[in-house]
């Protein structure tokens, strides 16, 4: 029993590894539900995986409407190397490709929705061999005005955009007043210790040296024009000399 199980699992094992378990099929995945305001553009997104190498040149992409009320569907925008938007019908100048085939991208934008747009989009993805799986929908709702969430969701986006730039303000300031005061610190301490600094000229009053100037005269001979050594007096020594002249002048009266 347990070899039969052992030889049965290798079996698989061995038939997985050549590829002939391989599971083909297409995978599609869209946005479901879509809300958008009458007169704008909406983009409707379709995305896929193929187990089967992306080419190009094979690869066909199909969008289809299904209206609310009962009726036909109709063909939306078709792409097969290129773009085949609808040439009638109410999609007619409507439809923009805005997919990407190697990005593995097969979306379109509606321009200037309507309410007669509301419905049911169904994406279909074929990339021969892999032409099978699922298929991709998409229920459009054209409203007058935004909804509550989306205009919350708008609101908090421009809120967040602008607290983000109030806060790089904030960042932007504080990092100039840091810059500010530290320059003002610098050069706090480069004058302080100029301030201390002293005149090496200058003395203490206690040892200062008090020094005076003296009157010099110059005797100069009348008879001959020669300049004779200068005499120098002061103050207190031409105050002494002045009763000596006196006495002399006495002593000539008494003679």
């Amino acid at each position: 029993m347990c070899v039969k199980g052992l030889y049965f699992l290798t079996v698989l094992s061995g038939l997985a590894a050549s590829g002939v378990l391989q599971v083909s099929g297409m995978r599609i995945y869209t946005s479901g539900d879509v809300e958008a305001v009458n007169g704008t553009d909406v983009r409707l997104k379709c995305t896929f995986q193929s187990s089967a190498p992306i080419n190009p040149n094979n690869v066909i992409v199909s969008w289809t409407f299904r209206p609310l009320k009962p009726g036909r569907e109709e063909s939306v925008f078709h792409y097969q190397q290129k773009a085949y938007p609808p040439t009638d019908g109410i999609f007619r100048k409507r439809i923009v490709w805005a997919g990407d085939i190697l990005g593995r991208d097969a979306s379109i934008i509606i321009q200037q929705v309507k309410f007669t747009y509301n419905g049911t989009y169904i994406c279909q993805v074929k990339n021969p061999p892999d032409v099978h799986g699922s298929v991709g929908e998409t229920r459009l709702r054209v409203v007058t005005t935004a909804s509550f969430s989306e205009l919350l969701l708008l609101a908090l986006a421009i809120g967040g955009g602008i607290a983000a730039v109030v806060l790089l303000l904030i960042i932007i300031l504080s990092c100039r007043r840091c810059r500010k005061r530290r320059q003002r610190e610098l050069e706090g301490n480069e004058e302080a210790p100029r301030k201390e600094r002293k005149d090496p000229t200058a003395c203490h009053p206690s040892r200062a040296v008090h020094l005076y100037l003296s009157e010099t005269s110059i005797e100069i001979d009348s008879s001959d024009g020669m300049i004779s050594d200068a005499s120098t007096k002061d103050s207190s020594s031409s105050e002494e000399e002045d009763p000596s002249s006196d006495d002399d002048d006495g002593g000539d009266d008494s003679d």
